[in-house]
């Protein structure tokens, strides 16, 4: 599928590139967004930024083979060197050029990457018309990713699709007042009641925050146990209908006599993870064969999914074509057939 025939664009907002983690400084990396490739690296002071790949000199990919000197990104073919402005300081034989990289807008925001894309998409990004929600202070302990055959604006859906909780999930989950759309925020409110060992039935509050269309934020308390679970999810569009999602969860769990122990809390930490991986893999055989509705039919109780939709369509400034209600006019499709890769082992 090429991007003129997927059945939504590229949305714009900021979208996960990565861990902060996995970018110490002097660390150059490569990563995949909206079709394209984003060279990532971060200056021995400890400065982060995002490039487009290719060096203006000859074409040179700066992610395979580039590296970090000092405040500057060095070619691999040709030795010649980028400020931290994109702009051309020097080479081997001092020869430099006016040319610059192509930057992007990049921040750090709960222990992950995110760079910022426009009406546009690609490299002709602009300026970010807007922030993400500040950091909560605590950095995910448990990372997930995989790749679907779906857009950002479908795994985002889930978070008010109560009725496929219920059937596919088997979740007592409700909503417990409409959604509050806030510019790019919206927060969706929701009560899921469940079981636990030797506690019982346990009803926990769930306010869940998407910013834009690339990242939802949910806190979960346990008044019974005074811990607190943390569950980010990131879809990124990595090419036309196609998303790379992650997960990243952070528990924290009190010991008695002890206070939070970090072994405890990353365990726990795991544990929700491989929950929340495999209430997905129910969604799997379903979504894999849905097809994108231009018209679906909501029924009364689907409300929020209307205007979830209606929300969304801000992300889309070229987009006139679609209706607005939501109820008659909004797309709907599907998650990758592939398998699902288990979480991965670093924390």
């Amino acid at each position: 599928m090429d991007e003129r025939s997927a059945p939504l664009p590229y949305p714009s907002g900021w979208f996960c590139v990565g861990r902060v983690r996995d970018l110490p400084p002097g660390r150059v990396r490569t990563a995949r967004l909206m079709g394209e490739d984003v060279v990532l690296y971060r200056t021995r002071r400890g400065a982060v930024r995002a490039v487009g790949p290719h060096c203006p000199h000859l074409g040179a990919h700066l992610g395979a083979g580039g590296t970090v000197r000092g405040e500057e990104l060095v070619c691999p073919f040709h030795g010649f060197a980028f400020g931290p402005d994109g702009s051309c300081t020097g080479s081997p034989d001092g020869v430099r050029f006016r040319a610059s990289l192509a930057r992007r807008h990049l921040c750090e925001r709960d222990g992950a990457l995110f760079v910022w894309c426009g009406p546009s998409g690609g490299p002709d990004a602009g300026a970010p018309t807007w922030e993400l929600p500040p950091a909560v202070g605590v950095r995910p302990l448990a990372w997930w990713s995989g790749e679907v055959l779906s857009h950002p604006q479908e795994v985002m859906e889930n978070s008010v699709d109560f009725r496929h909780v219920r059937v596919l999930h088997g979740l007592d989950t409700r909503e417990t007042a409409p959604p509050e759309p806030d510019g790019p925020l919206l927060t969706v409110h929701q009560r899921t009641t469940t079981r636990f060992p030797a506690l019982g039935a346990v009803s926990l509050e769930q306010p869940v925050t998407l910013a834009g269309l690339g990242m939802m934020r949910v806190p979960v308390e346990f008044p019974q146990l005074g811990g607190t679970l943390w569950v980010w999810t990131l879809p990124t569009p990595v090419a036309p209908w196609r998303t790379r999602v992650r997960f990243a969860v952070t528990a924290t769990v009190p010991v008695p006599g002890v206070g939070s122990a970090r072994a405890v809390d990353r365990a726990a930490s795991w544990a929700a993870l491989r929950t929340a991986v495999r209430i997905i893999k129910q969604d799997r055989p379903v979504l894999a064969h849905k097809r994108y509705l231009t018209q679906p039919r909501l029924v009364p109780g689907e409300r929020s999914i209307g205007l979830f939709r209606r929300w969304a369509r801000q992300f889309y400034p070229g987009l006139h074509d679609e209706p607005a209600s939501g109820f008659h006019g909004e797309p709907a499709t599907g998650f990758h057939s592939e398998p699902w890769p288990e979480p991965d082992s670093a924390g």
